[in-house]
């Protein structure tokens, strides 16, 4: 799947029946240590959870893309940092704050950049060699799971 440089943010979250509609719930580190702000429009990318290869797996509702529309003018883009704060080859002892759509660990590190780590699950603590680096994510592979107290 192809990351675009414009991506703000990436979590989890169940989708609940409200009334005639449904919503999710944007955890409040998004906001705090991340680039979105309350009360802007943004657009966002559903993406289709694949079955479990394994029992270990996260089981959340699964959907399907359905984007809504982003005003480019509420775009704070000018306090977003323009290079990412790791590099290829880097490696990082991260904590993994949850698990994605696709089953990936989701780690942050400075000023709430993203780092994606395959075959971890939430509370893993990893050191990670960074593999592959965007402007807003990057993805990594475990060289050493921790104990959680290490």
């Amino acid at each position: 799947m192809e990351i675009p440089d414009e991506l703000c943010c990436l979590f989890s979250s169940e989708i609940e029946a409200e009334n005639e509609s449904y919503t999710f719930t944007v955890p409040t580190q998004e906001i705090v240590d991340g680039d979105i702000q309350p009360d802007t429009a943004y657009r966002v990318a559903l993406l289709k959870q694949p079955a479990p290869a394994d029992s270990k797996a996260k089981k959340t509702p699964s959907s399907t893309a359905s984007p809504t529309t982003r005003n480019e003018e509420n775009s704070d883009r000018q306090s977003r940092p323009t290079t990412a704060p790791v590099e290829e080859g880097d490696r990082r002892t991260v904590e993994i704050e949850g698990v994605g759509e696709q089953g990936d660990g989701i780690a942050r590190v400075d000023r709430g950049y993203v780092i994606i780590v395959p075959d971890t699950e939430q509370r893993d603590r990893v050191t990670v060699e960074i593999t592959n680096v965007t402007p807003s994510v990057a993805f990594a592979e475990v060289v050493e799971r921790k104990a959680y107290y290490e």
